[in-house]
């Protein structure tokens, strides 16, 4: 019987990663001799390391020791914690200018034409709300629309969607909360991927939408359209008026037709969730090398979740454009350590119950394998959450480590596509951007393979980082062109749509 395997991933690494589970007396090739059990995905000491001392995976400290460990011993958050590391920002060190590709080069996809050189992957009718009162009426006129079998007519729409929220009133009128639910909604009505939008407010909400408008010179059309529910008359009158709007904009978007467009209109959302012990060996840095394809070919990449950098954020600075790039993600650091602590929680409060039985121990170790989905070029620019992506490359956006809050935010920026990698399985989709999910590691894909479009784990068993990379730029290519990802195949992303809720509930 073959020695179970394991992974040292850098030379100055004292852990390695097991591949296979170990029991106690094995040996791994190039490891101690296990003292006990340690499960997929988990570390195990090969050198001593004594109280104090770093923790170090992928050749970064992932935390200190808070008891002696001896080689062979299973290394975990019963003797690993997290504590204060002196970082070297080395502001635009590792910043390589990456070529592009002219745009006879590029690889293609098939997209729908947008005003303003924007492109969508899907062609889609929404029904935003203003404030949560509006939320039945919404759903009501979607309900409506699909009972009515009229989108059979209408083959080249994608479908109609209520996106509702819980805010829009409550709140402060001004302040940050509520410009962040406000670039949020308009940001959704703007996705290229959104052909028409029917807007539904109550009336008398904080949010109101004859204000928003105002301030950013929006005006009605045949594919924008607002109303309220107490001006149209109530609920019954309300719905009959949405459905009325929605089929006089069906034939207009029925219109788009797919044509061949180059990969740099397509702005690709990274996220991950339910991360292992393998997310940073295989799906992320996977990712990563398709991200670099993507960026060689015109295209732009957002990397988010800043909860979920924190503790790799030094190595995002190095790749900044300019010093002023790399200073917006340390400021955005120390404004999510106050964010937290004002709350009553901490950033090390991460990983979730999930991670950690799949082999996460700090917030460190995530963040550093999270921060592979960003591949190695340049850092072009950092944005604030659900605003408008302009920059072409690589780029950042502040947002929570929660997933859906985190996409609801990429996709208000602009995103047409969305690459999520996962080790625990997260059923996740996001209309009316294309969900594609990358699996960690083998034995969850064979588990859930109605759910994830990708198996990374493969990587694994000798498939390398590149191979990965091109599989999982071509599925990008693929279903940008209308392929449906297995979350849309199931039905996901109604629910989805979670605006950021920060400040007080009034």
């Amino acid at each position: 019987m073959s020695a179970p395997r394991a992974l040292r991933l850098h030379a100055q690494d004292n852990v390695m990663v097991t591949v296979d589970e170990i029991r106690p007396g094995d040996a791994p090739a190039g490891a101690p001799v296990a003292r006990e059990r340690v499960p997929k995905g988990h570390k195990f000491a090969v050198t001593a390391i004594a109280v104090g001392e770093p923790v170090r995976k992928f050749g970064q400290i992932i935390g200190f020791a808070s008891a002696a460990i001896a080689p062979g011993q299973w290394v975990h958050d019963h003797n690993c914690i997290v504590g204060h590391i002196e970082r070297d920002y080395g502001f635009c060190e590792d910043a390589r200018p990456q070529a592009i590709l002219p745009v006879e080069k590029q690889a293609t996809f098939e997209g729908f034409r947008r005003e303003g050189g924007k492109a969508g992957t899907r062609n889609y009718v929404g029904i935003l709300t203003s404030v949560n009162c509006a939320a039945t009426v919404a759903r009501f006129v979607a309900r409506e629309i699909e009972k009515s079998g009229v989108l059979d007519d209408y083959p080249n729409v994608d479908g109609v969607i209520a996106l509702v929220h819980g805010a829009g009133c409550g709140m402060a009128g001004k302040g940050e909360g509520f410009d962040v639910l406000a670039r949020t909604q308009w940001g959704y009505a703007a996705n290229p991927n959104m052909a028409g939008v029917v807007m539904i407010g109550l009336g008398c909400e904080v949010f109101q939408i004859g204000r928003m408008k105002e301030e950013r010179n929006l005006e009605e059309s045949d594919l924008f359209n607002t109303l309220t529910i107490q001006a149209t008359g109530g609920t019954r009158k309300s719905v009959e008026a949405g459905v009325e709007r929605v089929k006089a904009m069906l034939p207009i978007v029925n219109a788009a037709k797919r044509e061949t467009l180059p990969a740099s209109k397509l702005m690709l959302a990274l996220q991950c969730g339910g991360s292992d012990g393998y997310s940073g060996i295989t799906a992320n840095p996977a990712l990563g090398a398709a991200v670099d394809i993507l960026v060689r070919n015109g295209g732009t990449a957002i990397l988010s979740e800043t909860s979920e950098i924190y503790g790799a954020e030094h190595l995002l600075t190095r790749r900044a454009a300019t010093p002023e790039i790399g200073r917006k993600i340390v400021d955005l650091i120390d404004w999510w350590q106050d964010y937290a602590a004002r709350n009553g929680g901490e950033l090390n409060n991460n990983p979730s119950p999930g991670n950690k039985a799949g082999g996460l121990t700090t917030i460190l170790e995530k963040s550093l394998g999270a921060a592979a989905k960003g591949g190695t070029t340049i850092l072009n620019d950092v944005y604030r959450y659900a605003e408008p992506v302009t920059a072409k490359g690589f780029v950042f956006m502040d947002t929570p480590g929660y997933d859906p809050v985190s996409a609801t935010g990429q996709v208000a920026g602009g995103a047409n596509v969305i690459a999520f990698t996962t080790g625990r399985g997260s059923a996740f989709g996001c209309k009316p951007t294309p969900s594609i999910k990358l699996a960690t590691n083998s034995d969850m894909y064979r588990r859930m393979e109605e759910d994830m479009d990708i198996n990374c784990g493969d990587v694994l068993d000798g498939v390398t980082i590149e191979q990965k990379g091109q599989e999982i730029f071509a599925k990008i290519l693929a279903v940008a062109s209308g392929e449906p990802s297995k979350s849309e195949a199931l039905g996901y992303g109604d629910a989805e749509f979670v605006p950021w809720h920060i400040g007080a509930v009034l």
